[in-house]
């Protein structure tokens, strides 16, 4: 298995919708592989093929608490066929939007149809962080990211902060190569 990189907004490929996948072959399982590892190797729950700069219709997810106990769900073509009208606010953050939090509301439940890792087609109910990783994944495959679900203004606040941090990092890191080198 390989570690993937992740990408991060303003990233171009976030906002691009996804092509489905015409086939569950070798190579898309070998994809799902590396998506579920590098998601435990950077503590997410969750990881669409945009996130990873590959623009099929992938979705990886595990709600464990620190996949102690993993239960992974690979999903290939998903898409949700019942949602419920009753929605839940929960305080989402994104791999792609590193260390910002903002409350989403989303709907409670979810019925997702997907194909899984041996292309056969299946059918899941979800609630909870479950239902919440589905909607917040699967709107990554249609280039729409949480934040977009944030007021202007919020959402403008949410990302000068983040740029305001990885400025802020970068000096830090030049400050410690500069007193490598000395």
């Amino acid at each position: 298995m390989t570690k993937l990189k992740v990408l991060e907004v303003p990233h171009a490929i976030l906002r691009q919708t996804a092509e489905p996948v015409e086939a569950v072959d070798q190579e898309i399982k070998q994809l799902l592989s590396d998506m579920l590892e590098t998601m435990y190797a950077t503590n997410g729950v969750g990881l669409a093929g945009n996130q990873v700069g590959v623009l099929k219709r992938v979705v990886v997810i595990d709600c464990q608490d620190e996949h102690e106990n993993p239960d992974p769900i690979k999903l290939v073509n998903p898409q949700i066929i019942a949602r419920s009208s009753e929605c839940v606010c929960h305080n989402e953050g994104c791999l792609s939007v590193p260390r910002e939090y903002a409350d989403v509301e989303r709907s409670a439940a979810v019925t997702v149809r997907y194909q899984d890792e041996n292309g056969q087609v299946c059918e899941r109910s979800a609630t909870g962080l479950l239902a919440i990783a589905i909607q917040h994944e699967l709107d990554h495959l249609d280039g729409k990211l949480f934040i977009d679900y944030l007021s202007p203004f919020k959402r403008q606040r949410l990302l000068k902060h983040l740029e305001k941090r990885r400025k802020k990092e970068a000096r830090i890191a030049e400050d410690q190569e500069r007193d490598l080198n000395e």
